[in-house]
This record gives structure tokens, sequence and C-alpha cells, in this order.
């Protein structure tokens, strides 16, 4: 479980975060959906320990991840940006380095990097180096390298980001299983379709704040509207920043 507690962060003249609270919980999915600008990032970078809060508590398992961030880390999985693979290295290196990062062993290192390279049909590649992968291939090794110290909570920062369809869809169904398996999954977006096919609980925010949290039909409801989008655009009183 993941709890943002009263969190604010101050860069330069703007007020990224504002005291913001939510909870993300075990075997969901939670999307924390915003224009740009809303403090989406700042808040997972803060999570991630790669910015310190001005005030508030961000915990990971009822870890505080200010005060113990090895601790913390160690309980997440971030899933990176998967255009910034090491290209020289094959899935199976780039995995296991990761692995031993997060606290593995090495002989846990390999084990875990082979059960999470089957566990993602990663098979056929894993002893190729990662230059020229298709974005498929980059997307699952990205992926495998978040998970394989089988963290509880997931993090992902917009991402479909720079995906084909394809892709898109894989990455989902990924999503979807880590949930089933009771994982808590947190992941910033501003796609709508996406935050509506996958998200158990929706976190609104706005000038880095919450506007309104719920289900996605939940916020339908809330804002009297047809669709998300719509939702979206009154419930944050702007339709400033919105992507379709």
């Amino acid at each position: 479980m993941i709890e943002i507690n009263d969190l604010s962060k101050k860069i330069g003249d703007v007020q990224a975060l504002d005291k913001l609270t939510f909870t993300a919980q075990d075997g969901h999915i939670t999307g924390i959906l915003g224009p740009n600008g809303a403090g989406k990032t700042t808040c997972l970078r803060v999570l991630f320990d790669l910015l310190k809060a001005d005030s508030g508590q961000a915990l990971v398992d009822s870890i505080d991840v200010a005060k113990s961030p090895i601790k913390a880390k160690r309980a997440l999985g971030l899933f990176p940006d998967p255009f910034g693979l090491y290209e020289r290295l094959t899935p199976r290196e780039y995995i296991s380095f990761f692995a031993g990062i997060n606290g593995l062993s090495s002989k846990q290192a390999k084990q875990a990097t082979q059960e999470v390279i089957e566990s993602l049909k990663l098979e056929d590649i894993a002893d190729r180096r990662c230059k020229g992968f298709s974005q498929g291939q980059r997307m699952k090794t990205a992926l495998a390298q978040a998970i394989v110290h089988k963290p509880k909570n997931i993090v992902l920062d917009e991402p479909t980001r720079g995906l084909d369809v394809m892709s898109t869809r894989v990455l989902r169904r990924i999503l979807a299983d880590l949930r089933e398996q009771g994982h808590c999954v947190v992941f910033s977006s501003h796609v709508m379709q996406e935050v509506a096919a996958l998200c158990d609980n929706v976190i609104l925010m706005s000038k880095g704040r919450v506007v309104a949290q719920g289900s996605p039909q939940q916020l339908i409801e809330q804002s009297g509207e047809q669709n998300l989008e719509d939702a979206f655009i009154k419930l944050i009183g702007s339709d400033e920043g919105i992507a379709a």
C-alpha cells in the first residue's frame, strides 16, 4: 500500500504539491490523472526519493520514504522510460543488474531474473543486446527490471508514452495481471482511455491537490457528465492541458 499524507513541495515559485493526500490500495490499480503541471510527476518523484518534500509524508508499506529511502525503494518497482535502456546490455544482464541493486544476492538475482524472463515471455530476446529492440521488447525489458525483486508496489509515470498500440495492449494486460496477484499498481497519465480501461480508483489532481477521487464511473456520476473526459474537465474546472 502507498500512502501520501499532506505532501507539499515548492519548486521555484511554483507550489507543485499542496498538502496532497491519497491512498493506493493493494490489489488495485490507482491512476493519478491531471493536466500538464498538475503535480503528478512531482508526486511520484517524491515517492521514489528523487525529490525531497517540504512537508508531509510518503509511505510505502508503512515505510517513511524520507526516513528509510533504501528500504522504501526495495518495496517499490519503478517503471523507467523504456527508451533509456542500456543498449549494450542484454535483457538478462540489465534485469540481473537491477536485481542486485535491490538487494538480491548473486544467486537470488540469477533465479529471479530467469523467473521474470519466463513470466514476461522474454526468452527469445533474453541474451540479445537491447540495441535495435522494438517498442514492445523495450517495454517488457523495462518492466522486468521494475518487478524482478518482487516488490508489492509498482509505480509507472505515463507508461504508454511512445508505445504503439500493440505494446500498449500488452502493458495493460500485464498491469491487470499484477493487480490480480495483489500488487498495488500506481500510474500517472493524462490519457482518458487508458485510465478508464485500467483503473479501479482515480486520483484527480489539479495544482498539486486532489480535487476528486473514486472509480471512473463514480467520477462520471459525481460530475453529472456522460464520460470521463467531460467529467475531468468539469471537476478540475478547466479544459487547459487536456489530452484525448
